[in-house]
């Protein structure tokens, strides 16, 4: 007689189900919107890029770190050199005042969009608005400018002093006040056309650190008209024994501008 087994055989296993597909409907909302933002920000970065390249060469700085500048054609360069040559005539200026305070300039100033911090000289000031554009424009560090590369310039730009070093590093008022007054004679040669000459608007120490500010305005002749324009130098230590030094020069073509320069004037800094 056959015996019967203890226990009845094992079951076969049943069949694992597979997991159901998921559809578009079946992604949850908070993944779409996520994904949707993702692709919207990577194309508004996109299309900056492609608005604004053309404006600013390319560099390795932070977004607001404005572009060291390219070379432009000779002919619209102005020259770096802070000592006339052998066929230039000393430029005469008027005393410069010991202390007078800038004056404000009539007019609404442009918008602050952010600071340019020139990493090449030390210093940072006001990154203005439209029509300011970053621009190249030898031979200063960083430009903003407005229109077309011509004399007179409508120009904000920051440059080591032009020329030579001093031979010791400038520490009285007096000393920075005489490097702002060549710096003055400097743009009179190279940002205007011959012959121009200029008036002291202002004469001041700087709001933070050491150094001048002179303002001055501008007189001189272009297609046989007299015009005016508003300028402005200050020259800011920046731990060497040459300073750095931040231009003005805003012709009366663009004289709703003028106001830029008390913004200027206040808000220059050393880094």
């Amino acid at each position: 007689m056959r015996q019967q087994p203890l226990y009845p055989p094992p079951s076969p296993p049943l069949p694992v189900p597979k997991p159901p597909r998921r559809g578009i409907g079946d992604i949850p909302i908070k993944v779409v919107y996520l994904l949707g933002a993702i692709l919207v920000t990577v194309l508004a970065v996109f299309l900056i890029f492609m608005v604004f390249s053309g404006d600013v060469p390319t560099n390795k700085a932070s977004v607001e770190r404005v572009a060291p500048v390219a070379p432009v054609p000779s002919s619209a360069a102005p020259s770096a050199s802070a000592v006339p040559t052998a066929t230039e005539s000393p430029i005469a200026l008027p005393p410069v005042p010991k202390s007078k305070a800038y004056p404000t300039l009539a007019g609404t100033a442009s918008v602050v969009t952010g600071i340019i911090s020139d990493t090449n000289t030390g210093i940072t000031y006001p990154r203005l608005a439209a029509p300011w554009k970053a621009k190249s424009f030898p031979p200063f560090s960083v430009a903003q400018r407005i229109g077309k590369v011509a004399v007179p310039h409508t120009v904000i730009a920051s440059a080591m002093f032009p020329g030579d070093s001093p031979t010791t590093k400038p520490s009285k008022d007096a000393d920075y006040r005489e490097l702002a007054t060549q710096g003055a004679r400097w743009s009179l040669r190279t940002q205007y056309p011959a012959g121009a000459t200029l008036a002291w608007t202002a004469s001041q120490k700087i709001p933070v650190g050491k150094g001048w500010t002179l303002g001055y305005q501008v007189t001189y002749t272009l297609n046989g008209k007299q015009q005016v324009a508003q300028a402005m130098v200050t020259v800011v230590e920046v731990g060497k024994t040459k300073p750095a030094m931040l231009l003005a020069s805003i012709p009366e073509t663009n004289k709703k501008r003028w106001p830029d320069i008390n913004t200027l004037v206040q808000r220059v800094r050393p880094l």
